[in-house]
């Protein structure tokens, strides 16, 4: 077996993401990493493929009970031996996963740190054979994140203990301090960085003041009846009265808090998990240890403490790569809050809180692309505004801020690196305080440079810079602002620097409401296998999700497949799946065809001419795949489609050569034709994913 066998065999996908099999093969090769990938971004996999290559059992370290559970019950859907050990079982049921671990059974076991720091559990992991070490959201050892938990500081004993084994650290969020931060801790400090894209351009971004909150939402649950979503509340009472607003307005609505009950708060999550409710109103307490896939929106009732847990929670939406929106609500009651709580806290972590908070504030105010906030925040400089988000679909007038840019950088080189925003401000005004002239900083060449803007214009000029990547920020060192390659390109006259001209946010103009999409091409189809779905997992004990993503329904609904292998050029479905599933789905679409065939063949034949309206534009299958929120294998499968009636599609250029000829001999020599890819997926080891096995035998036809 290959990792790409695997990857289609029991996860049903044609290719890797981004990094995914260089991450792999690094691990193969018994090496440690530190892995960022956005939430969605399929960071399980680069250590759930190795675990299946390599001989033993993969310990996996999950900060909470429910996570491991969902994850554990994926794989098994999967058709991979996988289990957990937590305090939610039993001792005979503890004894079953230690034997099962000692025969050699399982392939990933999911433990807590608790579990880890247990007397007797180390000694208990070295009689056994270990693949390798993998800890999940890894962030949580940082003291300099936003979910810093004591229990995972102990986690270096695994270098000690464990030399030889490789080690994986895994998360979705952790900027350059935090990273450094989780190698030191774990004793990796020379492990490799890959470091994906943290860009989620499926998430449409949007923020609106805090007025008239619950009709706000009642209004945005109108354009999303069906889907699930979580909205985010920073109080425990207030997440019961938003949920009893929403079922009073007809919804399936349920609230979560650390004061419920267990049991109750475990109905809950159950509930929602398995799609019985579609709306849950929560504190961060609920969050981690959610892996729906198909949560379709998230909504922020109020401003989150900072931007690492915004991004975390946002990130819960959408994680089968469809569309999904988040709605942010604003109001600077929210920023007092957070700060009176602030005050509660530790003296020497007021400062640090106090700090991302302000960063929080800045993204809500901001009228520069929000998208470019986010990324640049953990680093990573987008060359594009997103189009995805309010301020970008309601742009604000720009200037050339150039001079302006290039004044404040010279004085952050000027002062050696070492002032934070509000010293830099008070340079650069000419201001006369104890600090400045403490630091001699009133003989620097850019003293005064910049008298003409009051403290705020300045200010917000710099938090602009901030988050579009032309500064960093050293929270360990002070604060300090920090040049970077972007800056020093700034400096030297080789980019130009565009910003938004100041106004006050209380004077800014509350932007429209997203339009309602259409979440898929045919939403009766849609429905229906949704219903499918939801009878299948009912009966198994399990989410709706882990038997299908809503966006392999989606794909589903457009391919239509009629028989087995049709159905795995489904994204999302794999060998394991198909065999299980298939025939249950197969008999629907069959049945949805046979009640109306004229209407489906018309639809059939409008999406594939919408496909070819925009191939004959000259956009490439990605481009038309993402404006039309479908897969690029629906688009092959439509291009291959239109090729068959005689329409002037250039098939040839998505397959080489010499591709063409080793698949047209492979069917050759197994007596095969077009409609039994299989075996000529697996002669090829499977190099060649079903879409270009299909385009090929079409070429030969």
């Amino acid at each position: 077996m290959t990792k790409e066998h695997i990857l289609k065999k029991h996860f049903g996908f044609d290719h890797f993401l981004p990094l995914q099999a260089e991450i792999i093969d690094h691990v193969l090769a018994r090496n440690n990493a530190l892995v960022l990938m956005p939430t969605g971004g399929g960071k399980s996999v680069c250590f759930q493929i190795p675990a299946m290559l390599r001989t033993g059992t993969a310990v996996v370290v999950s900060p909470l009970i429910a996570l491991m559970k969902d994850q554990v019950e994926a794989l098994r859907a999967n058709g991979i031996e996988a289990a957990f050990l937590n305090s939610s079982l039993s001792g005979d049921e503890s004894r079953m996963v230690l034997d099962a671990c000692e025969e050699g059974a399982l392939k990933l076991l999911y433990v807590s740190p608790e579990r880890l720091a247990m007397p007797g559990f180390l000694n208990f992991l070295k009689s056994i054979t270990i693949s390798l070490f993998a800890i999940d959201e890894a962030h949580c050892i940082s003291s300099w994140g936003h979910d810093f938990r004591p229990e995972y500081a102990k986690l270096h004993v695994l270098r000690e203990q464990f030399p030889e084994i490789p080690l994986l650290a895994l998360t979705a969020t952790a900027d350059k301090v935090i990273r450094r931060d989780i190698v030191n801790q774990l004793s990796i400090p020379d492990a490799q960085q890959f470091i994906a894209s943290f860009d989620r351009p499926n998430l449409r971004l949007t923020v609106r003041p805090g007025r008239k909150r619950k009709a706000q939402v009642l209004e945005f649950l109108r354009h999303h009846r069906g889907q699930p979503g979580i909205i985010y509340c920073l109080s425990r009472k207030l997440t019961e009265e938003v949920a009893d607003t929403l079922c009073d307005a007809g919804y399936k609505a349920g609230h979560y808090h650390a004061g419920m009950d267990a049991d109750d708060r475990s109905k809950t999550q159950d509930a929602f998990l398995r799609d019985d409710i579609q709306v849950i109103c929560a504190t961060i307490a609920f969050g981690m240890g959610i892996d729906k896939s198909n949560v379709r929106w998230i909504i922020h009732y109020n401003l989150p403490k900072n931007i690492e847990s915004y991004y975390q929670e946002i990130g819960r939406a959408g994680r089968d790569g469809a569309p999904a929106d988040t709605l942010l609500f604003y109001s600077y009651a929210d920023v007092i809050m957070h700060g009176r709580m602030i005050q509660e806290s530790t003296d020497e972590r007021r400062e640090l809180l106090q700090a991302k908070l302000d960063r929080m504030k800045q993204y809500a105010e901001s009228e520069i692309c929000r998208r470019r906030i986010l990324l640049s925040y953990f680093n990573e400089v987008p060359e594009h505004d997103c189009n995805n988000c309010d301020v970008c679909t309601n742009p604000p007038q720009k200037f050339d801020a150039t001079i302006m840019a290039q004044k404040a950088l010279s004085a952050i080189a000027r002062t050696n690196e070492k002032v934070n925003l509000t010293l830099l401000v008070d340079i650069l005004r000419g201001s006369h305080n104890r600090q400045v002239l403490a630091n001699g900083y009133e003989t620097i060449k850019t003293f005064g440079a910049g008298k003409d803007l009051k403290y705020d214009e300045w200010s917000d000029y710099i938090f602009q810079m901030l988050n579009s990547g032309y500064v960093d920020i050293a929270y360990d060192e002070g604060y300090a602002l920090k040049l970077n390659d972007t800056s020093r390109r700034i400096l030297s006259g080789d980019k130009k620097v565009m910003l938004v001209a100041f106004t006050p946010y209380e004077k800014r103009i509350e932007q429209a409401a997203a339009p309602e999409k259409r979440f898929s091409d045919d939403p009766e189809l849609f429905d229906r296998l949704k219903r499918v779905r939801k009878a299948l997992a009912d009966e198994q004990g399990v989410p709706a999700f882990v038997v299908f993503s809503d966006k392999t329904l989606i794909d589903m609904a457009q391919i239509r497949p009629r028989n087995r292998e049709e159905m795995l050029l489904v994204t999302g479905i794999g060998e394991f799946k198909a065999d299980k599933y298939g025939k249950l789905f197969l008999d629907e679409i069959q049945n949805f065809f046979g009640e109306d065939p004229v209407r489906i063949k018309k639809e059939k034949g409008d999406t594939q001419r919408m496909t070819f309206e925009l191939y004959r534009q000259g956009k490439t299958v990605d481009q038309i795949a993402a404006e039309r929120n479908l897969t690029s294998e629906t688009i092959f499968s439509h291009l291959i489609t239109l090729y068959e009636s005689g329409q002037s599609v250039d098939l040839a250029q998505y397959v080489t050569e010499s591709e063409r000829k080793e698949i047209a001999a492979t069917a050759k020599s197994l007596a095969v034709r077009n409609g039994s890819m299989k075996p000529i997926f697996d002669r090829c080891g499977g190099k060649y994913d079903y879409s270009k096995i299909r385009i090929a035998l079409a070429l030969e036809e």
